[in-house]
């Protein structure tokens, strides 16, 4: 090994950490190799967990399908009532035989689903969660327009690829005037929107006690889910939204459902262009920031940042890059999915924090959140 370690390039630009790392790669690469780690008992285990993580990631696309099926079908919900034999998920899910059985053995392997006593079938460790949860399935069915659009990945990093259903799908992230955006415009992805913040909602409320302050006012708040369950935490705690004018009349009406519509107060607007609403203490930007590039984020910082008194605090929450133990969701599913909505980036605590600090703000921590892969929590304070 030292003798091949020798004969790399040595340029002074090249540390020993690269050269072993050179080193494996060569090794890695090559074919005599991996047969004799796959054969050594010593490395086998290694070689078999690599090679079936690699053909995870070839066969990822198929997995997910899987997942799509089972919620089409609405197998899960089947499945919650208790477990079934096989001939009666046939009937239920109006399938052959033999594409029940097929589909089965794919969502056991998936672990979507297990094997039962007297030959029947019942919920899996990863199908369970999935079982009366909307908000789950909606992002499901919703991944179908990603996996479209990223039929063509090279084309999209190069930026060749025609109009992608994603940036059709949030039709802010293609226009410049996201204020003129009509009722029918916005109906599609505020919904989406609403049946995903309940995954965040309790995450971030459980994270922060909004109830120490007088005033919330929830920017980007779309149809007031968010605000809707900070209420229910903090019974006098007076709300404000800021979205845009067809996003507010929507919460405007949740907001009358949910009964807090008296002390809440709606404003539509462009937070890209016009002033946001005074009078918070607290002001949130959940899952916002990381749909736009830094000069856009960096001008609704500043805005929050205006709008905010000296003593206020501004509540920053979305998933962020290289959160410990979620980096692929980070780096690779945002990063990707932002690509193909043609706008936006995931970023890092680090470099929210440079954002952070010249928009006007100073103090800053991070909040720990139970499942920092859906969410993390950064507060700032005005620079003074």
């Amino acid at each position: 090994m030292s003798a091949q370690l020798a004969s790399l390039p040595r340029r002074n630009d090249i540390s020993w950490l690269d050269r072993i790392h050179s080193f494996r790669d060569g090794l890695l690469a090559n074919p005599r190799f991996q047969r004799w780690a796959a054969a050594f008992p010593l490395t086998r285990p290694i070689a078999r967990h690599r090679a079936a993580a690699l053909f995870d990631l070839c066969a990822g696309f198929v997995y997910s399908q899987v997942l799509l099926a089972c919620v089409r079908l609405n197998l899960f919900e089947v499945l919650r009532a208790g477990p079934e034999p096989a001939n009666v998920l046939s009937a239920r899910l109006a399938l052959p035989p033999e594409a029940t059985a097929r589909l089965l053995a794919a969502a056991i392997a998936l672990r979507l689903v297990e094997r039962r006593s007297g030959d029947r079938y019942g919920l899996g460790p990863l199908g369970a969660p999935m079982a009366g949860n909307a908000a789950l399935a909606a992002m499901v069915e919703h991944h179908s327009l990603l996996y479209g659009d990223l039929s063509d990945p090279v084309a999209l990093l190069r930026g060749t690829a025609r109009n992608t259903a994603l940036s059709e799908y949030w039709p802010y992230a293609g226009t410049d005037r996201p204020d003129m955006l009509c009722a029918s415009q916005v109906a599609t992805y505020t919904t989406l929107m609403a049946a995903s913040q309940s995954l965040i909602a309790d995450e971030v409320l459980d994270a922060y006690p909004v109830g120490k302050h007088k005033c919330l006012l929830d920017v980007g708040g779309g149809d007031g889910s968010f605000l809707a369950a900070a209420a229910a935490r903090a019974p006098d705690l007076h709300l404000m939204l800021y979205d845009l004018p067809a996003v507010a009349r929507r919460a405007g009406a949740r907001l009358e459902k949910a009964e807090v519509g008296g002390r809440a107060q709606v404003f539509g607007g462009d937070f890209l262009a016009d002033p946001l609403p005074k009078g918070a203490d607290l002001i949130s930007l959940v899952r916002v920031i990381h749909d736009h590039d830094d000069a856009r984020a960096m001008s609704i910082l500043r805005a929050v940042r205006r709008a905010l008194p000296d003593h206020g605090i501004l509540l920053l929450a979305e998933p962020m890059s290289g959160t410990s133990g979620a980096e692929a969701m980070g780096d690779a599913y945002f990063g990707f999915y932002l690509l193909a909505m043609g706008r936006g980036q995931p970023r890092s605590e680090t470099q929210l924090r440079a954002l952070l600090q010249a928009s006007g703000f100073g103090r800053m921590r991070m909040v720990r959140t139970a499942t920092p892969l859906q969410t993390s929590v950064l507060i700032a304070h005005p620079q003074t």
